[in-house]
């Protein structure tokens, strides 16, 4: 296969609307065909060799990670309670909001002049670099010399859904591919019977922005992220169905791709190839999913790291998941926690009930996870990234101007953390800084595009020159903005 006949070809619009090729089969369709190279057309696709081989021209820097273990708290943890440590906010506690925080701002709930609401836990250094943590992560308090804080993230959107989307498609809008299938669409896949992206969630719902945060948007669909399930089948219907064993699934999928080929042939649509290619994934993946999607060979000594609990749905499982399917060379791992969003409308999202389970879910198996990734040499070329889409306010939300009986934050965009661990960036160390209160970042401020690039030049692209040709232009992850945070890198 040659991928930059490859490129080019996709470059020259086949992809382009279907009648214009049913119309000159025998002409522009057999070019086509004759630049795709398919000496097999069974394992020698184009989608399926640029799913593994990625372009040919991607690799712009030196990569310093090989693959990506992104852990999303959809709903957004209040790094007011978690990371953000602010005394004079403390001092504040229960006074009137002053009216220049609200002035001007948009707020999801707030209304009227909310009170200023403390730190809804104790905080202490740990660790040679001196980091802030609250005594709601006791675990990842004995990590923290392995990551870098990013204490000044800001974005664009203050509702869940379109902060979501903008975090990891770079637009609020839908139908932007997902950070997750750019990394793929350009580096390829380093296992060939496992997908390039696979997404896992955790905490009983999926994100906000539903499963558009995991899609490939206008590029072709193999590069989407394929979600596998903790507990049953790991991915729905990868089980033979009664009567049907290995060899005779294996006959029908070969008997399908043939009537695809045809069919690709005929009218040239590069979705075919990739319906190709999925099937031919999905018969590898019967024996390479159950393989690696299974805990239940981990020693015991493990299982106690991670908190982990074979057979059940949880973050700690997927933490585990995630590790081994690192090892196996699954470029981009997405895993997805719900429930953080913590307005305390209700018990199960206040900061003094919800959120504190939230706490408990996670703390284990995320810190077991960077634990796990260093004793293994894996850390080193696996950038761990974690937090949400935004952060919370220091004014205690009060819904329709009335107080809540439980405590909680509303959206905001101006300040949040998330930290980032191995794979190229300096550990120990916390970039930016906000006000005494924490409403504003006031040194080192960082973007969500700033975070998308950086992402993107650990693993050794220029996030300016990753692009794809759609509706008469060329897109790309951080859109027309995003700095490399170069003062976070090795």
């Amino acid at each position: 296969m040659n991928l930059i006949k490859e490129h080019q070809f996709l470059q020259a619009g086949v992809k382009t609307r279907r009648h214009f090729l049913e119309t000159c089969t025998t002409g522009l369709g057999a070019l086509a065909f004759s630049m795709i190279g398919c000496q097999n057309q069974k394992s020698d696709s184009l989608t399926q060799a640029s799913m593994h081989s990625g372009l040919s021209n991607v690799g712009h820097y030196m990569a310093r990670a090989k693959r990506v273990i992104y852990l999303h708290m959809a709903g957004s943890p209040s790094q007011l309670e978690l990371f953000d440590y602010k005394p004079t906010l403390q001092r504040l506690h229960d006074q009137p909001c002053p009216e220049s925080l609200l002035e001007g701002k948009k707020f999801a709930f707030i209304s009227g002049t909310p009170k200023m609401l403390g730190h809804q836990a104790e905080f202490k250094q740990h660790g040679h670099s001196g980091a802030w943590v609250s005594n709601h992560l006791p675990h990842f308090s004995s990590v923290v010399d392995d990551v870098c804080f990013l204490k000044a993230m800001h974005t664009d959107e203050f509702n869940h859904a379109p902060a979501q989307l903008l975090l990891h498609t770079g637009s609020p809008r839908l139908g932007r591919p997902s950070i997750g299938s750019w990394l793929t669409y350009g580096l390829g896949s380093e296992s060939e019977d496992l997908p390039g992206f696979v997404v896992l969630v955790s905490g009983g719902k999926t994100p906000s922005a539903g499963k558009s945060v995991w899609g490939s948007g206008f590029l072709p669909s193999i590069y989407q992220g394929v979600q596998c399930r903790s507990q049953g089948d790991p991915v729905l219907f990868i089980s033979d169905p009664e009567g049907m064993d290995r060899s005779l699934r294996g006959k029908t999928i070969e008997a399908i791709n043939k009537i695809n080929q045809r069919e690709f042939e005929s009218v040239g649509d590069p979705e075919i190839l990739t319906r190709i290619s999925q099937y031919e994934m999905a018969y590898k993946m019967q024996i390479s999913v159950p393989d690696v999607m299974d805990i239940n060979a981990e020693p015991e000594y493990i299982h106690q790291l991670y908190g982990t609990e074979p057979g059940k749905a949880s973050f700690a499982n997927n933490c585990l998941l995630a590790r081994r399917m690192a090892e196996k060379g699954v470029r981009f791992i997405q895993l997805f926690h719900w429930g953080w969003d913590s307005h305390g409308a209700g018990e199960s999202e206040a900061l003094n009930h919800g959120f504190l389970d939230r706490c408990k879910e996670v703390d284990q198996p995320m810190s077991a996870l960077i634990q796990d990734l260093k004793q293994r040499g894996l850390l080193e070329d696996t950038l761990v990234v974690w937090g949400g889409e935004f952060g919370r306010t220091p004014m205690m939300e009060n819904r329709g101007g009335i107080t809540n009986p439980f405590v909680g934050r509303d959206h905001h965009t101006d300040a949040f953390t998330m930290w980032m661990a191995g794979g190229g960036i300096k550990p120990g160390i916390t970039h930016g800084e906000t006000d005494e209160i924490g409403y504003y970042g006031i040194k080192d401020q960082v973007h969500v595009h700033d975070l998308q690039a950086t992402i993107l030049h650990a693993l050794g692209i220029d996030h300016e020159k990753l692009t794809y040709p759609f509706q008469g232009r060329d897109f790309r992850l951080t859109d027309v903005s995003g700095n490399i945070i170069k003062e976070i890198l090795v």
